[in-house]
């Protein structure tokens, strides 16, 4: 399985031409023609998109912080940016900032390597490496322009995207244009993921090495995603979503896997199952390849075992929503630990209490899998640098139960409740709990969409804003009610002691937490780029 944390040799040339989207300032010509030439340049300048998205930067941490503004998770440690956890954004947060720059300059460099390869298509044909890598270059723009779009857009401006192909004597290192809405962008995001699909090979053609690269299965589900979130502006992409979640069943033969917890399995031959979509592949090891999220969210210092982080614990109202489905269940005990509960690590039986920082009565434990081995470091389980604790996972990013998900809530949108109900049963009935009792809800849809992908980076929160615009008034008041509640946690008297009483209590941090308005769906830009745009990036309305 290759991994794609190498250091981007041509890192310096790809962000030559503009390494910040609104530097209009020109920093000298990349030497292109020493470019391309074989299929290595190819491969290591794909490899250097990849990483941006790799890591602490993006889905290593950082676009998890903003997940304290609803009701799933309390910090662990004292740091925890209190303004993205009580609504109360300035745009300049080092978690919201580094991730719009990394962003950007992520579709910068892919618009390097896109317009160099059509460049060179025009003139000679590509080899095959290289047009996979044209695909790869299309979907990584379209990747990181979705990430900007959906969380600083709306129906009112777009955010700034360029295309250097458009550009007939090549890029002009001018601001890129704000989009007049977000459904602009949405269109370009669909446009890009149309023509990486026509380059890109099927999952099944990768050898070992190549698994975990762009593939066209994963351009449709992020085509099927992008339209439910245009749908918040457009009921008629309803019909899109639907459309796209049937082309990932037949035509690509995507479905569930077997078992709920195969999905989070450090044994490589779970890695690529039927649900599997769109990844960040990790093999554990001293390489540190994959996302730190499972070290970031382990016990701070790990019992004295390994240096786990502490950060971002599950909250009692999470727990308590799982818990509905019957105390004990599957999906609950494989992604929350609570205190008394048996689980494995670095080869004992050990059960959960927490001895460090700031006691939230629970750990995540969906991604506990890689530290259960005995000799978990020693056998490339889990990275031998604990400052860097990446681990042996296939860290899902977007996974077909999520596209079923997306489909139940299109048939719901659209009058079609009992094929909702067919389709939320099918995640019911893969965790071993009972199917509705009756034809489904949109609080059938907000109770499975919440524990199914609990603590995973499919970002709940942004599912409560666009349900707080929906026309279905059932799941827009659940939304009110999560976006404008405080967190709660179980604290214990005795932390040391997993039998000990618990009793709960709000978390402190969070009780200045603004009231929910609807411009607060999207975040603000960071200001030193409003400023350095000269006028041409509006800020967001009431901000």
């Amino acid at each position: 399985m290759k991994k794609y944390i190498s250091a981007f040799a041509l890192s310096a040339l790809v962000c030559s031409s503009c390494s910040d989207f609104l530097d209009v300032q020109p920093e000298g010509d990349a030497t292109t023609s020493q470019y391309f030439v074989n299929d290595q340049q190819a491969i290591d300048a794909i490899d250097g998109l990849y990483e941006r998205f790799h890591q602490e930067g993006c889905y290593g941490r950082e676009l998890f912080w903003e997940q304290g503004a609803a009701c799933d998770v309390v910090w662990g440690r004292t740091r925890g940016y209190p303004t993205l956890a009580t609504l109360n954004y300035n745009g300049d947060e080092s978690p919201l900032r580094d991730v719009f720059s990394r962003m950007y300059s992520t579709m910068s460099r892919a618009n390097w390597v896109i317009d160099c390869l059509l460049d060179k298509e025009a003139t000679t044909a590509l080899t095959e490496i290289e047009k996979r890598s044209l695909g790869e270059a299309f979907f990584n723009r379209a990747w990181a322009h979705f990430i900007i779009a959906y969380r600083y857009g709306t129906d009112k401006q777009g955010v700034p995207f360029v295309r250097y192909e458009d550009f007939e004597n090549g890029y002009d290192n001018s601001i890129p244009p704000q989009r007049a809405t977000v459904m602009e962008n949405y269109q370009l995001i669909i446009d890009d993921m149309d023509k990486a699909i026509n380059y890109l090979p099927r999952f099944e053609e990768y050898d070992a090495d190549n698994r975990g690269r762009a593939h066209d299965a994963a351009a449709v589900a992020f085509k099927a995603k992008t339209y439910a979130y245009w749908a918040t502006w457009d009921a008629g992409q309803w019909n899109k979503v639907i459309e796209m979640v049937n082309q990932l069943e037949t035509s690509y033969g995507r479905d569930l896997a077997a078992t709920f917890a195969e999905l989070f399995s450090s044994d490589f031959k779970d890695f690529w199952n039927a649900e599997y979509l769109w990844t960040i592949p990790g093999n554990g090891g001293s390489t540190g390849g994959g996302s730190e999220f499972p070290g970031v969210i382990l016990e701070n210092k790990g019992w004295g075992v390994y240096n786990g982080w502490g950060q971002n614990k599950p909250s009692l109202d999470l727990y308590e929503e799982m818990a509905k489905d019957g105390a004990g269940n599957d999906r609950l005990v494989r992604t929350i630990l609570e205190y008394g509960q048996e689980f494995q690590y670095f080869g004992e039986t050990r059960r959960f209490y927490s001895e460090a920082d700031l006691e939230a009565g629970f750990m995540i434990n969906k991604y506990m899998d890689p530290f259960k081995h005995a000799n978990a470091a020693e056998e490339g389980y889990v990275n031998t640098n604990g400052n860097w604790p990446t681990v042996r996972l296939n860290f899902p990013i977007i996974r077909f139960a999520e596209m079923l998900l997306f489909r139940a809530e299109a048939y719901l949108m659209t009058g079609a409740a009992d094929k909702a109900t067919d389709d939320l049963n099918r995640l019911r009935l893969r965790s071993n709990l009972e199917p509705l009792a009756g034809t489904a809800t949109m609080a059938d849809l907000y109770h499975e969409r919440r524990c199914e992908l609990a603590f995973e980076f499919t970002d709940h929160l942004f599912d409560l804003k666009r349900w707080h615009r929906s026309s279905n008034a059932e799941i827009k008041a659940l939304a009110a009610k999560e976006l404008n509640a405080h967190p709660r946690v179980r604290n214990y008297e005795d932390r040391g002691n997993p039998d000990s009483n618990w009793t709960e209590a709000p978390y402190a941090d969070y009780m200045n937490k603004n009231t929910y308005a609807d411009y607060m769906m999207v975040f603000p830009y960071p200001s030193e780029q409003v400023t350095k745009s000269n006028g041409q990036l509006k800020q967001n309305e009431g901000y």
